[in-house]
């Protein structure tokens, strides 16, 4: 049996994970909180990563009831994500290694949400949703790689969504995403908003601009509630993710849409995408927080599949880098 150790922590989250054979043997996880109205800098995050990730490594072999001998390869997050915070997770990863004296595997961060989602939900062969704070994208697997068939031209979805709930100073616990989903409930007023779809590709800086301008006036004079602004923001982002993601099935012929990332587990947007995939007969897969937001066991996972079909970094090699686009990494494990 091969045991793999995943550290993550590309954002504000810092987490170490355990994978055995397909089996989440341990999965904790901290995350940088921050005062409503501010988003989190990279040194600040990086500090916080700095002062708990040994605290996380030790409950993540407490809970998997292991110790360091049997593990047999240490990944971490290569990229993409914010620098200060992968150097100090990097650090981290490479130092267990060598203290360990087990193998290095350096794992693309988006890879790892996917190959997450196919294991938790046995998805074959799906039409991927990636979406988060820092990436929005329409994936399909062909020839060994994850193909990018749309994305984002400017900010993530989960960035439009953050920068929003800090223009209302909606608070950042558990994630500023979570609160305006459940303020979204509440909403009975649908205010128009620019809606950007330019062929497989989605834009959101112009529809935050206007909403940042539109809610100061709307709520100063009484025509509208917060609540209403987080359910029309959220209707409007999530059809458009809908749009490009009906495209791509056309395109590739699928009949599984899979939802990533930490925007994936909006109960709207599943809502949204199952009423989609029902008129075409097409099946649904996502999961919920454990998995859906950063982890370290989609890192462990990513790195399971990679190690056993012979990757490995070498420490020369085991540098981050914060562009590291998906569609770049040969997907060896995969037919």
């Amino acid at each position: 049996m091969t045991v793999v150790i995943g550290f993550e922590g590309s954002a504000n989250k810092i987490g170490v994970g355990i994978i055995r054979d397909g089996e989440v043997l341990s999965n904790p996880r901290r995350t940088y909180i921050t005062p409503p109205g501010q988003g989190f800098l990279p040194g600040e995050t990086a500090k916080h990563h700095r002062s708990v990730i040994l605290t996380v490594l030790q409950e993540a072999l407490d809970e998997a009831g292991l110790k360091a001998a049997d593990i047999d390869c240490v990944a971490y997050t290569k990229g993409p994500g914010m620098g200060a915070p992968l150097v100090t997770v990097a650090i981290v990863a490479r130092t267990v290694a060598q203290l360990w004296g087990k193998p290095l595997l350096g794992v693309n961060h988006c890879v790892g949400h996917i190959e997450m989602g196919r294991l938790i939900t046995n998805a074959q062969n799906p039409t991927v949703l990636y979406v988060s704070g820092g990436n929005t994208q329409v994936i399909a697997y062909s020839e060994h790689r994850y193909r990018i068939f749309g994305e984002t031209i400017d900010i993530a979805v989960g960035n439009c969504l953050d920068r929003f709930a800090r223009v209302i100073k909606i608070s950042n616990d558990p994630s500023p995403g979570y609160n305006i989903e459940q303020m979204a409930k509440k909403g009975t007023k649908y205010i128009e908003l620019p809606y950007t779809v330019k062929g497989m590709d989605v834009s959101f800086s112009g529809i935050l601009s206007y909403i940042e301008d539109a809610a100061h006036k709307l709520l100063s004079t009484g025509q509208c509630m917060p609540e209403d602004l987080c359910f029309s923001l959220q209707e409007t982002l999530f059809a458009m993710l809908v749009e490009i993601t009906e495209r791509a099935m056309a395109h590739c012929g699928s009949q599984e849409v899979l939802i990533v990332g930490g925007v994936g587990c909006n109960l709207r947007l599943q809502e949204m995408m199952g009423v989609m995939c029902k008129e075409r007969s097409a099946r649904l897969f996502a999961t919920d927080e454990r998995f859906c937001i950063d982890n370290g066991a989609m890192i462990a996972q990513a790195g399971w599949e990679m190690f056993r079909s012979g990757h490995v970094t070498e420490l020369s090699d085991s540098w981050i880098t914060q562009r590291y686009r998906t569609d770049e990494v040969e997907v060896t494990w995969r037919d």
